[in-house]
């Protein structure tokens, strides 16, 4: 029997090393992630970096709570902004009255008001949008964004019409002397809230409703087989989602001091679910990667384009037909090449494809900047600047020399693209092997 006992004793005992080590490295992450936070207005030392990266934050919470709908419970959702838009108005309205002395709310709460409004709402709406799932639910989703639009235009006191509402954070009491009066101040606050919602939404995917609501995503007849209602299942993961939605809403208000209609509506909505697209909602990753990078763009082709959001649709567009999986399953695709120390194969072939690529991006945008340019006829003098290069747009050159490097840059891709799927596959193969 002793004999027969040791090697249980030892499996055992195995298990429980590998559920220890899994928990040091899983708090490893969330304490690099907290220093990464700490130190990174101090790293990114530009004017514009600190307002980018609390918007950056606000976007993380949103599409982390769209992800909890789509990509664990499989609920796409068109009006996913109405739980954000609310708690944010929320906030809003208690900010107001902390500044008027009526209620003692020191600023770090306000986020948990949104998010207590969020879930108050969803709590509401999710009793008949939940009972069915696909395209039922994204139709019904929908449906709830229009009638909040048309809400807005109704109780102008609440929503503030088509100006919305402002409000004044200086005017908020205190917290342990705390003040929050710049940027800097404000991106803290956000930071300690994106990495607090961060952690508790990683710990409801691990709970068994979070597991479940992956079931119900996979297989909704084998979950009502084993005892669990889907609809519950659906609906716990929705009132989740629009507490979390509503922490960002509130977030939001904290940092701009600004609410309008357009905050809760189709475009909100939209933007989110571009965001967790991007990044991939096959990870908990994702959402976070989308956020960052569509919020880097749209904050920084701004600033040069008058068509940035073409580049975003063309960018979500390729995302759709080329890499569904979004940047975090491409990422999670080479995790067997890096286990195995392999990734170094695929520097030569994925340099020449990226080298092509850039070759076509420069070709398609020049040709998209100097249409517009004829388009819009906002150049008097036919020269537009692009690549800090002056074009005149009258001249025959430009144009050929664009539409040749767009070419010559398809091209490349056609015949590089095989040959680094290949090398890929090869690296990925002997890492498996190894």
């Amino acid at each position: 029997m002793k004999a027969a006992d040791a090697p249980t004793a030892a499996r055992r005992l195995a298990v429980a090393d590998v559920g220890r080590a899994g928990v040091l490295r899983g708090y490893g992450v969330w304490l690099t992630a907290a220093v990464v936070l700490i130190v990174l207005p101090w790293v990114v030392r530009t004017g514009a970096a600190v307002p980018i990266m609390n918007q950056m934050g606000i976007a993380i919470v949103f599409a982390l709570s769209f992800n909890m709908l789509l990509g664990q419970g499989g609920m796409l959702s068109f009006g996913h902004a109405v739980y954000f838009g609310l708690g944010g108005f929320l906030a809003a309205h208690a900010l107001n009255l902390a500044g008027r002395g009526t209620l003692y709310l020191p600023v770090p709460l306000l986020p948990l008001v949104g998010g207590l409004g969020g879930l108050a709402f969803a709590a509401l709406f999710g009793t008949f949008s939940t009972s069915r799932a696909g395209t039922v639910f994204s139709m019904v989703s929908l449906a709830v964004a229009e009638l909040m639009a048309a809400s807005s235009l109704i109780f102008d006191r609440f929503f503030g019409g088509e100006e919305g509402i402002t409000t004044n954070r200086a005017k908020a009491p205190l917290l342990l002397g705390l003040e929050f009066t710049r940027d800097r101040q404000v991106y803290y606050l956000i930071a300690f809230w994106v990495l607090l919602a961060a952690i508790a939404m990683y710990a409801f995917s691990r709970t068994p409703i979070g597991r479940m609501a992956n079931a119900v995503r996979d297989n909704p007849e084998r979950a009502e087989f084993v005892g669990y209602s889907q609809r519950w299942v659906r609906y716990i993961s929705f009132c989740a989602a629009g507490f979390f939605a509503g922490i960002a809403g509130g977030l939001f208000a904290l940092n701009y001091e600004i609410l309008t209609a357009e905050n809760m509506g189709l475009n909100a909505s939209g933007v989110v679910l571009l965001m967790t697209f991007i990044g991939g909602i096959g990870s908990f990753v994702g959402p976070i990667l989308g956020a960052i990078v569509f919020t880097f763009l749209q904050s920084m082709l701004s600033d040069y384009t008058g068509i940035w959001l073409l580049y975003l649709g063309i960018l979500f567009l390729a995302t759709v037909l080329f890499v569904p999986i979004g940047m975090a399953g491409v990422l999670m695709l080479h995790a067997p090449a890096w286990r195995a120390r392999r990734v170094g194969r695929l520097a030569g072939p994925y340099l020449v494809a990226g080298v092509c690529g850039l070759v076509a991006a420069v070709g398609v945008i020049g040709l998209l900047e100097m249409l517009h340019a004829l388009v819009a006829a906002d150049t008097p003098s036919g020269v537009r600047r692009l690549f800090w290069t002056a074009v005149s747009l009258r001249s025959v050159l430009p144009w050929l020399v664009f539409t040749g490097l767009a070419a010559a840059g398809a091209l490349g891709l056609r015949w590089a693209g095989p040959r680094a799927a290949a090398a890929f596959a090869d690296a990925n193969r002997a890492g498996a092997g190894r």
